[in-house]
C-alpha cells in the first residue's frame, strides 16, 4: 500500500510538473524572485490544473508517510521521472531511445535494490525537539545558500541551485508531514495546538515558489534533476538522524545501501539529460527549455 500511494503520488507530479512549466514559461525574465511570477502563473488555466494536482499528490504522500518510512517513500518518488518520460513519449510524441531506457532500468533496479538492501524499519513518529531544533537550522542555512548561488551564473545553474533549494525544503516538508500524520491520532484540534502545521505551511509556500523560479529560471532537466537528486537524500538522512528510523547495518548491507542509491541516483541524472527531456536547443545558448518542445496547450485561457 505504501509503494502504490508513493508512485501514485509520483505519477501527478510528473503531470503536475509539466502543466506548470508549460504555465510559467512565457513569463518575463524580471519576474524571476518576484511575486509576479505567481500572479502571472494564476492567469493561466493549466498553471491552476498542475497546482490543484500538486494538492493530490501532498494527499498521496501524506498517506504514504502515515504508514511508511521517510527512507522509503521519498526515494520512490524518483520514479516520476519515469512518469515524465511517458507522458512526453505518449502525449507529446517524442522518441524514446537507448539513453532513456538505460536511465529507467538503473532507477528501478537501484530503487529496488535500496529497499531491499536497507530494509528500513519505523523510527519514532515524533522527533525530539533538540533533532527538530537541529534539523530546522540547518536546513533553512543550506536553502538559503542555494537562493544565494541561483542570483548568478546561466540559466542551468540558477534552475539547478533554485530546484536544490526547493527540493531541500520539500524533504523538511515531508518530515513535518510525516510527524503531523502522527499528531493527527489524537485529534485536529490537537494537532493545531504544536508548531509542526504552521512550519509546514510556511515551508510548503515557500518550497513552491523556489520551485516556481527553477522552472522559469531554466532548463527543466536541470530544475528536475537537482530536486529529484537532492529530496530523496536529504530525506534519508532526516529520517535516520531525526526520526531514528532503522537501515540494515553492517559493511555488506551500508556498501550494497550506497551502491543502489548511487545507481538510482545516476539514472535520474541521466533521464533529466535526456533529449526527451530537456527538449531541443533552438537559438545554441539558451538551450534545452521544455517549452521548445511543447506545444502550446490547449487548456490555457
Amino acid at each position: 500500500m505504501v509503494y502504490l500511494l508513493a508512485a501514485s503520488a509520483a505519477l501527478c507530479s510528473a503531470v503536475a510538473g509539466v502543466m506548470q512549466r508549460i504555465g510559467v514559461e512565457s513569463a518575463p525574465a524580471g519576474d524571476a524572485m518576484r511575486l509576479r511570477l505567481l500572479t502571472n502563473a494564476l492567469k493561466r488555466g493549466i498553471w491552476l490544473l498542475g497546482f490543484a494536482l500538486l494538492l493530490v499528490v501532498f494527499v498521496l504522500q501524506a498517506s504514504a508517510l502515515r504508514f511508511g518510512d521517510l527512507t522509503v517513500v521519498q526515494p520512490i518518488l524518483t520514479v516520476e521521472l519515469l512518469f515524465l518520460i511517458a507522458i512526453l513519449r505518449v502525449v507529446f510524441r517524442r522518441h524514446v531511445g537507448g539513453r532513456e531506457i538505460l536511465g529507467s532500468v538503473a532507477i528501478v533496479v537501484g530503487l529496488a535494490g535500496f529497499i531491499v538492501s536497507a530494509d528500513p524499519a519505523l523510527g519514532q513518529g515524533i522527533p525530539s525537539s533538540k533533532a527538530w531544533g537541529v534539523v530546522t537550522v540547518v536546513i533553512f542555512v543550506v536553502a538559503a545558500m542555494l537562493v544565494a548561488a541561483a542570483q548568478r551564473g546561466p540559466r542551468w545553474w540558477r534552475a539547478t541551485a533554485f530546484g536544490a533549494a526547493a527540493a531541500v525544503l520539500f524533504a523538511y516538508n515531508a518530515s513535518l508531514t510525516k510527524a503531523i500524520t502522527t499528531l493527527i491520532t489524537g485529534g485536529w484540534g490537537h494537532v493545531f495546538t504544536h508548531w509542526e502545521p504552521y512550519a509546514l505551511g510556511l515551508t510548503g509556500l515557500v518550497g513552491f515558489f523556489f520551485l516556481q523560479n527553477a522552472l522559469h529560471a531554466g532548463p527543466i532537466a536541470a530544475s528536475r534533476a537537482s530536486m529529484l537528486m537532492v529530496n530523496p537524500v536529504v530525506s534519508i538522512i532526516i529520517g535516520i538522524f531525526v526520526f531514528d528510523e532503522h537501515l540494515r547495518g553492517g559493511p555488506g548491507y551500508v556498501a550494497a545501501e550506497i551502491l543502489s542509491l548511487v545507481v538510482m541516483l545516476t539514472g535520474a541524472f541521466v533521464l533529466t539529460q535526456s533529449p526527451l527531456v530537456a527538449g531541443a536547443t533552438l537559438d545554441g545558448d539558451q538551450g534545452e527549455m521544455l517549452g521548445t518542445v511543447l506545444p502550446v496547450s490547449p487548456i490555457g485561457p
